[in-house]
């Protein structure tokens, strides 16, 4: 299988690397910048199966209009939507309207920027999977604890994107969700994380290669609970 993987540089994009080239699936990876990825490059240079690193900036139309060039004559068969950006917003005495429209730009516009420029690679591909990471913060559902409407609103975005794709894309074949990995201890999530990058995306890995037409417009936790929208 080969897998597109943003956001590879770091914290869960980079452990999904980790784990899916040591089982022996191709990964092409994209990050901002590549030059300061040391670790990503580290893996380019040691396993064949990471088959191209490329820079990536998903708020940049030019960017991913190159993404797509460079995929032109390749199939993907699982695209892996990683890269996302954590901002607070502000409060409703003091809203961050600049916080909010960048984690929308990237979380969601950008996202969807991606899927567009990856859909004739995947369509090439035999997986036909879209994961895309989103967060327990972007549920309606299980919002208890308010604030964070940069990210929760972003996600929430994401999630009802996610949901159209897979019913558009379903007469294809295609199988698109929405996954929480979890309070992950990566950069993003902090040191009081309730589980390691390692736990989160092995139990990811498995919920990607069981996933069928069932799973399909859900929202899953890393560990197959079902998430409520």
């Amino acid at each position: 299988m080969k897998y597109l993987i943003t956001g590879a540089n770091r914290g869960l994009g980079l452990e999904f690397t980790r784990q899916l080239i040591a089982r022996g699936d191709q990964v092409i990876a994209a990050c901002r910048n590549p030059d300061k990825a040391d670790e990503l490059t580290q893996l380019a240079d040691s396993s064949e199966h990471l088959e191209a690193v490329h820079a990536l900036d998903i708020t940049d139309p030019d960017s991913v209009a190159a993404l797509a060039k460079s995929l032109e004559n390749d199939n993907v068969d699982v695209l892996i939507n990683n890269a996302g950006r954590l901002s607070r917003g502000g409060s409703p005495n003091d809203f961050d309207f600049d916080e909010i429209q960048g984690d929308f730009a990237i979380n969601a516009i950008g996202t969807l920027r991606v899927i567009e420029a990856a859909m004739p690679a995947l369509r090439r591909g035999k997986g036909k999977k879209i994961v895309n990471i989103s967060s327990k913060m972007g549920s309606i559902g299980d919002n208890s604890g308010g604030g964070s409407y940069a990210y929760r609103m972003s996600k929430a975005a994401l999630n009802i994107a996610t949901r159209s794709l897979a019913i558009d894309l379903r007469p294809e074949g295609f199988i698109a969700f929405v996954v929480h990995p979890g309070w992950v201890q990566t950069d993003m999530g902090g040191p009081n994380g309730l589980i390691t990058p390692e736990t989160s995306i092995s139990n990811l890995i498995e919920r990607i290669d069981k996933a069928d037409m069932n799973d399909s417009g859900q929202f899953i936790e890393w560990n197959g609970n079902r998430i409520p929208w």
